[in-house]
């Protein structure tokens, strides 16, 4: 069933304000039956659309991210959590919590192709375009289980192929290194950034995080070797990755869930559950100003930044009875 989505429009007949980071442009209303929180993001550039994952909808929402209008609502997905999108094949993959698989559904047709079994609990997924390999965290305390799993699992034929074991119940969002290969993953159970060798798929090391608790999220500015860790603490802890050593930490509302890094504008973007979107600018790679709040509503702690579109999209969730919505802001 395909649903309306009412387009509100902020830019028609003004000039773009240039001296904010961000500057919203466009929110989409979404249908007052879609209630409860949000999860990760997916995007598809060449066919400009937008997958979104209200976990208790128990359905992945594939927008236009042009006009907000809802192009498919696609069902058997119990909790969607994360989404990538291949468009060399036109696959889209969604990690589903309660079934403990990612699920591969044809891009054109929305049927879902194939489920790939992981532990219960899949969350967190990144891809590796040059492998064409998923990473994909699952398992741990919500199944009762004192480690988690990192599973790789191989797009093009859909099979999982190994399994990287990690001591802690619970494991969040990572990040890839792109000259090398390493991958920087979340240890939110233990407060720690395991480092792994995605090759040889063993840990390197691991550094601990002192300056935040509970870190979710993560940015990385690969140039300048900085890894920003977001803590629901109400912190982002920056990371010296040549020397595994934590330099700072950056006040932030707590709550976060998504937190990015837009190299052109040196912006970094913390979504928090507390009711604000937090700005910094990386003035060098040892200073960070501050360019303030903007107000939200509570729960709204999953973003995505898309720098080829200079766009920033947002999940509201529904709230005191205004439904949920998707707010798309101009990057600076």
């Amino acid at each position: 069933m395909m649903f309306l989505v009412i387009l509100v429009l902020f830019t028609m007949g003004a000039a773009p304000d240039k001296g904010k980071p961000l500057t919203l442009i466009q929110t989409f209303k979404l249908p007052a039956e879609i209630k409860g929180r949000f999860d990760h993001f997916g995007i598809d550039l060449k066919g400009h659309r937008l997958f979104a994952t209200p976990e208790d909808y128990h359905a992945l929402l594939v927008l236009d991210y042009r006009t907000g209008k809802i192009l498919q609502t696609v069902r058997g997905i119990e909790k969607p959590h994360a989404v990538v999108y291949r468009d060399d094949i036109d696959r889209i993959y969604v990690t589903d919590g309660e079934a403990g698989v990612v699920r591969i559904i044809d891009g054109k047709t929305y049927k879902i192709l194939k489920s790939v079994p992981l532990q219960l609990d899949a969350d967190a997924m990144s891809y590796d375009p040059t492998t064409k390999l998923l990473y994909i965290v699952s398992g741990g305390k919500d199944v009762k289980m004192s480690y988690s799993t990192l599973s790789v699992v191989d797009s093009t034929v859909g099979e999982k192929f190994a399994d990287i074991k990690v001591e802690g119940d619970t494991l969040e969002v990572m990040a890839l290194e792109k000259a090398s290969q390493k991958l920087y993953l979340n240890n939110r159970a233990k407060n720690e950034v395991p480092v792994i060798d995605r090759e040889k798929r063993t840990i390197l090391e691991t550094w601990p995080v002192t300056l935040g608790k509970m870190n979710v999220s993560m940015a990385y500015d690969e140039a300048n070797h900085r890894l920003f860790v977001g803590c629901r603490s109400g912190h982002i802890v920056v990371f010296d990755t040549q020397t595994g050593k934590e330099l700072q930490a950056l006040k932030i509302a707590e709550g976060i869930d998504d937190l990015h890094f837009d190299a052109r504008s040196k912006l970094l973007i913390a979504a928090c559950a507390a009711g604000s979107v937090d700005l910094y600018r990386e003035v060098d790679p040892d200073h960070y100003q501050s360019l303030g709040q903007i107000p939200s509503r509570p729960g709204s702690r999953n973003g995505r930044l898309v720098p080829e579109l200079r766009r920033y999209f947002l999940a509201v969730p529904e709230h005191d009875g205004a439904n949920a919505e998707i707010r798309i802001f101009r990057v600076q």
